[in-house]
């Protein structure tokens, strides 16, 4: 019996060779941001330079930087590390008690309108409004605490809700053909599956807490902080001082929001897209 020669490899195509290696490859994400980061730089000196000079209220950028070793490190550390632990006890406050909350309403399905409305009245309520109450009550950092807090407790609470919900219903059913309660699928299925979800939550509350923070101490009653810092600077018209600080703010809040970021990107890689592939 003949035995048929193996066929010879054929040649790639020329022509969709050619195409392939003509096609753009794919920009880093990165990228983006930096160019839109320099352009809007650009900008900023340009007016800066230019159209608002005569104000005086809006500093170049490199104004702004030498600002930074004239004030010195200690002048914003000492004023940061007390804005952060304000805005650290309220973050963590707020999101336990979101979440604890969800958790609740997971057990316990009939209390999911309360626990909606109570959610939506406090991302309703004006910081500004209720802060001063709560300073006249309590007095000292409480307000700083609580505006961080309240300022978390929405966002944590519905993407908490909607990462549970999201749990798959197989999963689910198995356990409860097993003899599982509603417990054991808290546990071994929806707090998995709602991972992505309350990172998420967490990377919004944490530039959230900054803020609620800020405006606690805007309020007063205490004598440091960002917040104090920011209001003092405004009150002499210290202009670069005042865009120093708020870049500072700023950054601080972003670096939570990184933060997050990158615990989500090990934690659920999952979700972020991270996970290489078989």
């Amino acid at each position: 019996m003949a035995v048929s020669a193996p066929e010879a490899p054929q040649a790639p195509d020329a022509p969709a060779a050619a195409a392939a290696a003509r096609e753009p490859r794919e920009r880093p994400q990165w990228l983006g941001g930096l160019l839109g980061t320099v352009g809007l730089i650009a900008l900023w000196w340009l007016l800066a330079d230019t159209l608002l000079r005569s104000t005086k209220a809006v500093p170049t950028p490199w104004e702004v930087v030498a600002q930074f070793p004239e004030d010195g490190w200690d002048f914003y550390w000492s004023n940061a590390s007390i804005t952060l632990a304000g805005a650290g006890k309220g973050f963590l406050w707020g999101n336990v008690a979101a979440l604890a909350v969800a958790v609740l309403v997971l057990l316990l399905p009939p209390l999911e309108p309360v626990a909606t409305q109570l959610a939506v009245i406090s991302y309703c309520m004006p910081l500004t409004a209720i802060g001063p109450i709560i300073l006249v009550i309590f007095g000292g950092r409480t307000p700083t605490i609580f505006l961080a807090a309240i300022s978390v407790f929405f966002t944590t609470l519905i993407g908490s809700l909607l990462g549970l919900k999201a749990a798959d219903k197989t999963s689910l059913n198995l356990i409860e053909a097993y003899g599982g309660g509603r417990w054991q699928q808290l546990v071994k299925v929806r707090a998995i599956a709602a991972l992505p979800a309350i990172l998420s939550a967490l990377k919004i509350a944490a530039p959230a807490a900054m803020l609620g923070a800020i405006i606690g101490e805007y309020l007063g009653g205490i004598d440091n902080g960002l917040g104090v810092a920011l209001t003092v600077a405004q009150q002499h018209f210290l202009v670069e001082r005042t865009w120093a600080l708020a870049f500072v703010t700023g950054g601080l809040a972003g670096l939570g929001y990184a933060v997050f970021a990158v615990i989500a990107r090990f934690v659920t890689p999952w979700s972020s897209g991270s996970a290489g592939g078989a």
